[in-house]
């Protein structure tokens, strides 16, 4: 039989509306006829199932569509395994995002100590699905991850020698904004990102064999800086544009103030998509609702499905992913997993070649990748001494007593409410 098998694992998230919208509109390239949504979360996958299959029908999908709890039922016989999970939930979240507050250190799902918690949690149980992806989906099914943290999760399951790619949807979302700055198409630019998940600079934006980045920001720079809270000056100095990730490290004390006297962004998505849920109920809803764009990963289901369409298809257009690093970025190791544009076809990524990082970029660059690193195995091994390591090598940690005190409190928060806590992880 045609068409691909589609296994999204998590497929109770409220993104899910997102990936479905997103296979609608690769229809000409990518055929699928059967497309499953696994969840443990019985009720929550009903949901948001409930709202995909409406959304299928009207789209007039000719396919297959399965809701399962179970997970070999999900993986048999799939050519591609989506793995968009959160592990413990939005209350593991709001953990991640307050517990390193109380050592004065920033508290985010991805990065720093946040990250570090949620991919201790997180490595594990992808690494489960992918064993279990190995003995029943098909032989060369691809792996692809948009669970955070997505450089970590993605190294582990290559050090684990699976096929597989990671994606974020910073870039497409630059690309979008830019696109509109520039009154043109998003087609038609090439948003040159690099760096390590999370961790990225604009260094080119390329409109047909054009650089368009100079008069981007001369024309744009301000909107552009606002829109991700950086100064002006910062971008022309630079001569690139952040990652609005950056701010964690470029404004560093700014951020933290700022967290200490507001309300942590998980409990605003909890609202979000609690609202969201209560939509997706609606028997005559058949599109995903406007709110969804405040939920975050805007345009995760476009660059999603074109990654899937032209890996299967061959196109060998340029797209966004973390991959090996190989020689594509010199200073770096070649097992580290970056986060580079890439030419997408049958036999994956292949990275466009880059001109060396200023050193500006490959000192913080190199810090936090040797951190990825050392987490990575901690996560695998579950060895304590790496993750005091791991934590030291962090720029926005560093400190000895800090590293103690995080992993005391990491340890204490999720042994008493997630199902894979560090004081277990950890011997």
């Amino acid at each position: 039989m045609t068409g691909l098998k589609i296994a999204v694992i998590g497929g109770g998230s409220t993104y899910t509306p997102e990936l479905v919208s997103g296979l609608s509109r690769e229809r000409d390239r990518l055929e699928v006829r059967h497309l499953v949504l696994h969840d443990l979360d019985a009720e929550r996958l009903e949901v948001v199932g409930g709202l995909a299959r409406r959304m299928l029908e009207q789209g007039g999908f000719g396919g297959r569509l399965q809701l399962t709890g179970e997970l070999d039922r999900a993986l048999e016989g799939a050519d591609v395994v989506l793995i968009q999970i959160r592990v413990g939930g939005q209350a593991a979240r709001l953990s991640d995002e307050t517990v390193p507050l109380a050592c004065g250190c920033i508290g985010q799902e991805t990065t720093g100590a946040g990250g570090f918690a949620k991919a201790m949690r997180t490595v594990p149980a992808v690494l489960e699905i992918a064993a279990r992806a190995r003995e029943l989906a098909q032989s060369d099914a691809w792996i692809v991850d948009f669970t955070n943290p997505v450089g970590i999760v993605t190294r582990s399951l290559l050090d684990a020698g699976h096929r597989a790619v990671g994606l974020c949807n910073v870039a497409i979302t630059f690309q979008r904004s830019f696109a509109a700055l520039l009154g043109v198409e998003p087609a038609d630019l090439v948003v040159d990102q690099v760096g390590l998940n999370h961790l990225t600079w604009v260094r080119a934006v390329w409109l047909e064999d054009r650089d368009v980045l100079p008069e981007l920001l001369e024309a744009h720079g301000k909107a552009i800086a606002a829109d991700i809270e950086l100064p002006t000056s910062l971008l022309g100095e630079l001569g690139a544009i952040p990652s609005y990730y950056l701010r964690y490290f470029y404004a560093h004390d700014q951020v933290l103030r700022e967290q200490l006297a507001g309300v942590p962004r998980a409990q605003v998505v909890a609202g979000i998509e609690r609202e969201l849920l209560d939509l997706y109920r609606d028997p005559t809803l058949a599109e995903k609702p406007a709110l969804l764009e405040q939920r975050g990963g805007a345009y995760y289901s476009e660059a999603a499905t074109a990654l899937i369409a032209s890996l299967f298809a061959d196109t060998g257009d340029v797209q966004e992913v973390d991959i090996r690093n190989g020689s594509t970025l010199s200073g770096l190791q070649a097992d580290d997993v970056v986060e580079v544009p890439a030419r997408i076809g049958r036999q994956g990524p292949a990275p466009l070649p880059q001109p060396p990082l200023a050193p500006e970029l490959l000192g913080l660059v190199q810090h936090v990748a040797a951190y990825e690193r050392l987490t990575a195995e901690a996560a695998a091994t579950r060895d304590s001494g790496l993750a005091r390591r791991a934590l030291l090598a962090h720029p926005l940690i560093g400190e000895y007593e800090t590293a103690e005190a995080l992993l005391e409190r990491l340890a204490a928060a999720e042994a008493s409410s997630q199902p894979i806590p560090v004081a277990e992880a950890l011997r």
